[in-house]
């Protein structure tokens, strides 16, 4: 009993021991560790030659007040007005005969709802001219009636739409300030690595001139926002507001426009590449819209299956699913089936690559397609056609119409009724919904299929387009649509 007693106690004893030492080597690591002597050779099995080590340090700055107060300037906030339709309503149910009477008078005394009302929202801009040129998104002035510019010293200017394109949501304001105005250094996204430090300026939520600060996540994400789809992703934080403001990199150059965010994420946000929007800048301070090159071909990525089937020899390349009547392609004989793999002798490694090098040809330049048509490369030279525009492609019909209905409708013929499994082989196809637009607001949907305008049969997108052309300013329209296996009535009001 006492001995065991007494080996517990050696034990606790050179248990102390033992501890003690560990603590002094300890200490002494430490000192060791902090010594700069030390700290070379410790991390030299790290970093190699020493060279990533201070890449870390120049890459991770201890403060961005610098950065933010030079460039804080050149970011503005927008607000903007516009008018929206009240929408239609159904009207009270009255009792018919003269037990309805009372109430029927009693609603016409009440006062009559407006057609229209005021809607406010705002954004945030960039300045990249001393003349007062601004960029930001689309999304952020489209339809607007009155656009506000308040810079960051508080002048305010109203500012007008010199530009705007939707396929890439970028725009281009005006103001005419008093003096010279500090202007944003655009910069090269494509020298943009995954990992490196951005800083995000703009107007979340209203709150004027707030920084926030992360690393870029990823490079060319798809979103599905359109064909020119090559977001830079950041976890710097952009909440809404700051759409239409600049990202930017550690030299203060701008290398992104701060577009989106994912509604049900956090700590990820979306900007477009600065290296997109330089090109663009001109033709929208020149013109108001960009000129883009145009075949006239719906194309699909190249699978596996596909590849084996069509025995192309690598999976890579963009199937043309159908070719569009009297367009460049079909004038150059580009048929449906063909595998495009390349472009003026670029790569086509799939289908989001075509798009985008077409897009960028001078509209009436001769190009070379090369394709795989039964088994062989062929070469064919086309003339690049511009690309229609939204308007062009779907309103056509008159001043009452165009721009107004915000759809984009196709002919529905028996070959499109077969590649989309429709059951009819007339009507108008929509086939794009203009976000903001009266055909947005009446929940019109890609895919649904115009029957009739005002209990009028219909049976090509011109006669729509006609239809709705004859529509007065101030009154609906009211169309029957066919959508999956059942048709439904749908009041379309502006």
């Amino acid at each position: 009993m006492f001995e065991s007693c007494k080996q517990y106690w050696d034990r606790k004893r050179w248990r102390g021991v033992a501890a003690a030492a560990v603590l002094l080597f300890l200490l002494v690591g430490i000192g060791v560790g902090s010594s700069p002597r030390w700290t070379g050779a410790l991390a030299a099995p790290l970093h190699g030659d020493g060279a990533a080590a201070s890449a870390t340090s120049a890459g991770m700055p201890g403060s961005f007040a610098s950065l933010a107060e030079r460039l804080g300037p050149t970011v503005v906030n927008i607000r903007v007005t516009k008018m929206e339709p009240a929408g239609a309503f159904p009207g009270p149910q009255v009792p018919e005969g003269p037990s309805g009477e009372p109430f029927r008078r009693f609603f016409r005394d009440l006062p009559q709802r407006p057609e229209s009302f005021r809607m406010q929202g705002s954004g945030s801009g960039v300045i990249i001219s001393s003349d007062g040129y601004l960029l930001t998104n689309n999304h952020v002035v489209a339809g607007a009636q009155e656009v506000t510019v308040t810079l960051a010293d508080q002048q305010r200017y109203q500012a007008r739409i010199v530009g705007r394109d939707p396929k890439t949501d970028l725009a281009v304001l005006k103001i005419d300030a008093r003096d010279p105005l500090p202007v944003a250094s655009l910069g090269d996204s494509t020298q943009l690595q995954v990992g490196e430090w951005v800083l995000a300026i703009g107007n979340p939520f209203g709150l004027s001139h707030s920084v926030t600060a992360g690393i870029v996540s990823a490079k060319g994400r798809v979103l599905g926002a359109g064909p020119y789809d090559d977001f830079i992703q950041t976890d710097a934080s952009i909440n809404p507001g700051n759409s239409g403001g600049p990202l930017f990199n550690m030299q203060g150059e701008m290398v992104g426009i701060n577009t989106a965010i994912i509604a049900h994420g956090q700590g990820i946000g979306f900007a477009i590449p600065i290296s997109l929007a330089k090109p663009l800048i001109p033709q929208l301070v020149s013109t108001g819209e960009v000129s883009r090159g145009y075949l006239g071909v719906s194309i699909q990525t190249l699978t596996p299956d596909l590849a084996r089937a069509l025995k192309v020899k690598e999976q890579q390349g963009a199937l043309v699913g159908n070719v569009v009547a009297g367009s460049p392609a079909e004038q150059a004989g580009i048929k449906r089936g063909d595998v495009i793999l390349a472009f003026n002798e670029k790569s086509v490694k799939n289908a989001r690559d075509l798009p985008a090098m077409v897009a960028e040809t001078p509209v009436g330049q001769r190009a070379t397609v090369t394709v795989w048509r039964d088994g062989t490369t062929q070469q064919v030279p086309i003339s690049v056609g511009k690309l229609p525009s939204e308007q062009a492609m779907g309103e056509e019909a008159g001043p009452a119409a165009r721009g107004q209905w915000g759809v984009r409708l196709q002919d529905v013929t028996p070959q499109l009724a077969r590649q989309h499994g429709l059951t009819i082989e007339h009507g108008a196809l929509i086939v794009g919904v203009q976000p903001g637009s009266p055909a947005e607001r009446a929940d019109l949907q890609r895919g649904d299929i115009i029957l009739e305008v005002n209990r009028q049969a219909v049976h090509s997108a011109k006669e729509v387009r006609e239809a709705l052309g004859q529509v007065e300013q101030d009154a609906s329209a009211v169309l029957l649509v066919q959508r999956d296996q059942s048709s439904l009535f749908v009041p379309l009001a502006r």
